[in-house]
């Protein structure tokens, strides 16, 4: 594990408030997730011991090996799922996360709303959008967005807070922010997850409410 987790994520930290600063936001107005995947949990304690409470994981089966026996050890901690999530995982995906960012098709809003059906306690859910249209990439487009958003929460009642976006490597992040942000306002959502290692300043700054950073925290990912 690359540098000190802790002084790591103070630097992050200290960004994230000269960020909303600058952008003349509140600070508390944006939730750091630490973007723990591909980490095992001794890496993860460091980053707990310093007081982080919310982190990401991209995958169920990775997150339920170390997540379960690190809540029986530090409270207060709220798991957010930020990779793709097969509809045969939904169940083992709602007893670990408390969030979900990648609602991001048709058939996966049906399966949450059928486990809601049976009983379950959905979590809160943001819907992935594919911003830069890429074909490798989950997540609705632009222009489905305002209608897929309406079939979750008004037909299929779904606690959707929020989007999320990733945007193609190879432009400019802001463009994308800017264009999540519009979708978000029109639908009247308050919430953005937007904003990675590289860019979450622009994020904050175009009005993230949750960025993801991993390898600013924990170092380069093996």
């Amino acid at each position: 594990m690359a540098g000190n987790v802790s002084d790591n994520l103070k630097a992050v930290q200290s960004d994230i408030a000269k960020a909303c600063r600058k952008a003349g936001r509140a600070e508390g107005t944006v939730t750091l997730v630490a973007v723990s995947k591909t980490f095992g949990a001794e890496d993860i304690r460091p980053a707990l011991e310093a007081g982080q409470r919310v982190f990401g994981e991209n995958r169920v089966q990775e997150a339920h090996k170390k997540w379960p026996k690190l809540r029986e050890d530090y409270s207060g901690i709220e798991l957010h799922l930020i990779g793709p999530l097969q509809t045969n995982k939904v169940s083992e995906a709602l007893a670990l996360f408390d969030v979900i960012e990648t609602l991001d098709r048709e058939k996966l809003a049906r399966a949450f709303a059928k486990e809601r059906e049976k009983g379950a306690d959905l979590p809160r859910l943001f819907i992935q959008v594919n911003t830069g249209e890429e074909e490798q990439k989950a997540g609705i487009l632009p222009e489905e967005a305002d209608g897929f958003i309406k079939l979750c929460r008004d037909e299929l009642r779904l606690p959707v807070e929020g989007l999320m976006c990733i945007p193609p490597v190879d432009e400019e992040p802001a463009l994308h922010f800017a264009l999540l942000r519009k979708i978000a306002e029109r639908n009247g959502l308050s919430a953005l997850s937007m904003g990675m290692s590289a860019d979450y300043e622009t994020g904050i700054e175009l009005g993230a409410t949750h960025v993801r950073v991993g390898s600013a925290i924990f170092g380069a990912r093996t």
